[in-house]
């Protein structure tokens, strides 16, 4: 896969890292675009959707976008036309189809957080009090905020051990990454991070 723009949220990182997908006229999906190097040396292979205008002598014509996941996930597709096209730029006239993918995307991960374990209403605001006061303190003593996250650190530590372990004993890994919206070896990797044993047992 070459390089091009992706979106990821806070929480499910890399586990559902989503992007503008390209689909040509008859349904398949196009290799990356290479670019050879001004200075002689490697180039550069791009998926940026923008790049699939035709034009390049080695990019092939885009015929639909469409949001895709590192999960697997695909959203609805979102033709192009290219008789409106014309001569402009695809970047400025794909746009509004970018943009319904990213939206798109946006509902995919939505849903995705609605299948994971719920939290008590009293964590969730906790959590949010917790931040809020810690910007606020960050505004009066930077260095005590620095202590503040540092206690949140050792505290997230402490009680994430005990809970990394009985999770351990009641799920396996599977069930733990469908629970925390992650894909199974992010899920691993967690699990055995907060229970401090190695990922790879």
């Amino acid at each position: 896969m070459g390089e091009r723009e992706t979106w990821t949220t806070e929480e499910f990182g890399t586990s559902h890292e989503g992007a503008v997908g390209v689909l040509l006229t008859d349904g398949s999906v196009p290799p990356p675009v290479y670019f050879d190097s001004a200075s002689g040396t490697s180039g550069q292979s791009v998926s940026q959707w923008s790049v699939y205008d035709g034009r390049h002598p080695h990019g092939p014509r885009a015929g639909t976008l469409r949001a895709v996941c590192s999960c697997g996930w695909t959203g609805p597709e979102h033709p192009l036309d290219w008789e409106a096209i014309g001569e402009t730029e695809l970047e400025e006239a794909g746009d509004e189809q970018a943009d319904a993918c990213l939206r798109d995307w946006d509902g995919h991960t939505a849903r995705v957080e609605a299948t994971t374990v719920p939290l008590p209403a009293t964590v969730t605001d906790l959590l949010r009090r917790l931040e809020e006061e810690i910007d606020k303190l960050t505004q009066d003593s930077p260095i005590a905020a620095v202590r503040a996250t540092r206690r949140m650190e050792i505290t997230a530590e402490r009680v994430g051990y005990w809970a990394a372990r009985s999770t351990r004993h009641d799920l396996n890994a599977v069930q733990a990454a469908a629970a925390l919206g992650l894909d199974e070896n992010t899920a691993r990797k967690t699990m055995a991070r907060l229970g401090r044993w190695s990922p790879y047992t």
